[in-house]
């Protein structure tokens, strides 16, 4: 585990100019290959040899680590804790930046998860009225009074017909699903407006289906979101610094990693509150 990660450059290799020893940084997790196709078409998300810190290979929960300098993106004024949810944001931004809503557009986040908040944080920035569909009311009441979204729905049996309510009878522009639920994706498909995009940025390992004539007649596009890209890390931890995206409504537990051990069932608890929790890992 440890794929989230705001650390301390300790030292430097020769010929690093980047960052320096005493640097905060946010650490992008994504090890690629820089030789594969994707790679050589600047998609470092989609490597074909990708080893994920805390995925794939041993992550952030020890107190040093080497790492290549390109992969560490350095801020003068974050706290390791906000530098921590850069990578959390980078998958919201990435999915939003493939499904491109604008101004006047509706966009419809499913799943109030992390994943679901940082996609949030960036359908506000781009302008378009964002509508949140989850079934639990708590999360829906943090997006609510939090996060300041124009609407959300609590899922039911009618909610095709609360999207509609919601869209003046258009149903959303682009739908960006966040649960990583075959059941919710596969649903997915019913929830688009003519010429509309649907989003997958949760992963499931399940089937995903649809009737084709549901996603065919209104024209749809489907696109996929995986992981982020250098350039998302760096403007997250410029929105940030500029105020533009407030990281304190985030983190709501931290834990030395000490107690980690004790504290961790009740992160995994919707009924605690969690939405982030930090473990502070000291060298």
């Amino acid at each position: 585990p440890g794929h989230e990660l705001g650390v301390e450059v300790l030292e430097v290799g020769s010929g690093v100019a980047n960052v320096a020893a005493g640097d905060r940084c946010s650490v992008e997790p994504y090890m690629n290959c820089g030789d594969c196709h994707a790679c050589r078409k600047g998609a470092s998300n989609c490597c074909a040899n990708l080893k994920v810190l805390g995925v794939m290979t041993d992550g952030g929960l020890r107190d040093r680590f080497v790492l290549p300098a390109h992969k560490l993106h350095p801020s003068r004024s974050l706290a390791y804790e906000q530098l921590a949810l850069v990578e959390t944001l980078a998958i919201g931004c990435h999915a939003v930046n493939r499904g491109a809503p604008v101004a006047g557009e509706n966009c419809l986040v499913i799943g109030a998860g992390p994943i679901g908040l940082a996609t949030i944080e960036f359908v506000k920035l781009s302008g378009a009225r964002t509508i949140v569909l989850d079934m639990n009311q708590q999360r829906l009441d943090f997006c609510r009074d939090v996060m300041q979204v124009d609407q959300t729905i609590l899922l039911t049996d009618r909610v095709v017909d609360d999207l509609r309510e919601a869209t003046d009878g258009n149903l959303p522009d682009v739908v960006i699903d966040a649960t990583g639920h075959n059941g919710s994706m596969s649903n997915a498909f019913g929830f688009v407006a003519p010429t509309g995009r649907l989003v997958f940025v949760g992963i499931t390992t399940q089937e995903v289906t649809f009737k084709h004539p549901v996603f065919h007649r209104p024209e749809g596009t489907l696109l996929c979101s995986r992981n982020a890209l250098p350039g998302d890390f760096t403007r997250i931890i410029r929105l940030i610094e500029e105020g533009q995206i407030k990281t304190d409504p985030w983190i709501t537990h931290r834990t030395p990693i000490a107690r980690l051990i004790e504290n961790f069932p009740a992160y995994t608890r919707p009924e605690t509150g969690v939405i982030k929790a930090v473990v502070e890992v000291s060298a």
